[in-house]
């Protein structure tokens, strides 16, 4: 039985992981400007996406050999390690992306929206738990007017350890107060998937651009629960509460 879904923000609800991808690539060519290709940087993010800040930004340093470029800036920023300094760089661009209402809006995913509406409308409870800082996670929100959708919402803030570990989502179940074998949750990372299986919850896994390679390649899944085509994300949805529900006759929400 599936009494509540929890969605996962950037690349799910909202393609706030292409705008992320964006912000490195244009925090890169701007600590070696003229050498680098932003293109290739984006390629590079779909290997790191759904991990922590500190694990993208190590990454993506050690690949284009932004070390030495970021280094004068550690002191500029006040901060004590060159990753947080190539932070720093990246959130510039990447605020000022996420600043601009029309971008956020026409960065969602219409079938992961619809199923939250869909959800709610069925009485299931829903929540959020999302690697973005609680700072932005608020911004886009408001933006889209989901201030109020969700019973409970978890930042990388409200953890210790990110995803791929599975303390987020514990931390939802513990707060909707519903066995993590009662929940569904809508992933779009190899990351988020395997925190959400570590917690012991359900899970349906919605490809994207920066994803789909990932999740195909690493068997964490039946093929059946990887949604490639928006048109079957419902459907995926009813035959895996279908079958969390087994022979019970009763369930808390029905898609």
């Amino acid at each position: 039985m599936i009494r509540a879904i929890i969605f996962d923000l950037d690349g799910t609800l909202v393609q706030t992981e292409r705008l992320k991808a964006v912000s490195y690539a244009r925090a890169a060519a701007e600590l070696r400007p003229g050498e680098i290709n932003e293109a290739e940087v984006v390629e590079a993010f779909k290997e790191v996406v759904g991990l922590s800040r500190q694990e993208v930004a190590q990454r993506l340093l050690e690949k284009f050999e932004l070390e030495a470029a970021a280094k004068p800036l550690v002191a500029e920023f006040g901060v004590s390690a060159t990753w947080q300094a190539f932070v720093q760089v990246r959130l510039s661009h990447y605020e000022e992306m996420i600043g601009d209402p029309d971008v956020i809006r026409s960065s969602q995913w219409p079938h992961n929206m619809s199923l939250l509406h869909e959800a709610r409308e069925a009485a299931c409870k829903v929540a959020l738990a999302t690697m973005s800082h609680c700072k932005q996670v608020r911004r886009v929100l408001e933006i889209l007017n989901l201030t109020d959708a969700f019973n409970f919402v978890a930042s990388v803030d409200d953890v210790q350890h990110g995803k791929p570990d599975p303390e987020m989502y514990l931390l939802v179940t513990r707060e909707l107060n519903v066995a993590p074998e009662e929940c569904l949750v809508i992933e779009d990372s190899p990351s988020g998937v395997k925190a959400a299986l570590a917690a012991g919850t359900w899970c349906i896994a919605v490809t994207t651009p920066f994803t789909v390679k990932a999740l195909h390649t690493e068997p964490l899944l039946d093929e059946k629960w990887v949604v490639d085509d928006p048109d079957l994300l419902v459907p995926t949805v009813r035959d895996m509460m279908a079958e969390a529900r087994g022979g019970a006759r009763q369930e808390s929400c029905v898609i």
